[in-house]
């Protein structure tokens, strides 16, 4: 027995949500479907005429907040000149084409490392650390399974509705200390830098991905959210203070973000911009930072 129907039998509500993101409650109106989704995935009832936590208060933007710009900002490829003219190109990673589909693909005209990514989802991602080993197929039944999917209807994260799925080739990165490609990621809120996550061992076979979280000082925040800590916290990153810097200036004008950063070897690249981490369905453990998080965002700064 598969552990995703363990799951489910353990926490039946949990179909609920595995029929969501196979579009099937696709008539469902976005707020009952996030009220009954809340449900299934926190084991609470959604407040949504006075949301406090910050689960609570992402569900509301869901609903509310849409500016038209979100849009953009989550298109892994229309997000890259936005950025650019805003902080400058050196932070961008190389593109090095953009398809429609999977066969337009010519991968003779690629270098023996790259990274594909679908640019209207999260997940849709091939790495390919060696051409000669790339088995295409495998790689083209993925993202042609991301390509046909829309991400919009799974927890109802608006922005991505109307992102075009695209697939584009990037360079591929990884840092030499720590081989990896090691995220950086800032919450946030509107313009001002309050915590990141480091997220640590995403490559490693018969690892789980590691979460830690720290404050502005790198000091470690004692709370989980999805992953475990690592046993070994990750070491301050040489460009913490840039990275500080340039979060800020890309958040401007919005009431939360999580703006995300790669280091490799000394340099910062920009990742990418995401406006509902977890969806927003995902607990703090202990709880009472869901409250601290929250009360961050500011939902007079909307834009409805």
């Amino acid at each position: 027995m598969s552990s995703k129907i363990k799951d489910i039998v353990r926490n039946p509500a949990l179909l609920f949500l595995t029929l969501g993101h196979r579009e099937w409650f696709n008539w469902m109106s976005d707020k009952t479907y996030l009220k009954i989704a809340y449900w299934a995935r926190m084991h609470k009832r959604l407040n949504l005429e006075n949301p406090q936590t910050f689960s609570e208060k992402l569900q509301w933007m869901k609903l509310y907040d849409r500016n038209p710009l979100y849009t953009k900002l989550v298109d892994k490829y229309e997000v890259k000149p936005i950025v650019e003219k805003i902080i400058g190109s050196e932070f961008i990673i190389p593109t090095l084409g953009v398809w429609n589909k999977f066969d337009e693909i010519d991968f003779e005209k690629l270098p023996n490392q790259f990274v594909l990514k679908c640019t209207h989802d999260s997940g849709g991602i091939v790495v390919c650390k060696d051409k000669s080993k790339l088995n295409i197929e495998v790689a083209r039944t993925k993202i042609n399974r991301c390509l046909s999917h829309s991400f919009f209807w799974g927890m109802r994260e608006w922005p991505y509705k109307n992102v075009p799925p695209r697939i584009i080739a990037e360079q591929y990165m990884e840092d030499t200390k720590t081989e990896e490609l090691r995220d950086y990621k800032f919450f946030c809120f509107n313009g001002e830098p309050k915590a990141l996550f480091i997220a640590s061992d995403r490559m490693k076979k018969d690892e789980e991905t590691k979460f830690d979280f720290f404050d502005m000082n790198f000091d470690h925040l004692p709370f989980r959210n999805g992953h475990p800590n690592a046993t070994v916290l990750p070491e301050k990153p040489l460009c913490f203070e840039e990275m500080k810097l340039l979060a800020a200036k890309l958040s401007v004008g919005f009431p939360q973000v999580r703006v995300d950063f790669y280091e490799v070897d000394g340099k910062v690249y920009f990742g990418e911009m995401t406006f509902f981490h977890w969806s927003g369905m995902t607990p703090f453990e202990p709880e009472e930072w869901d409250y601290k998080f929250g009360s961050w965002i500011d939902l007079r700064k909307t834009q409805k």
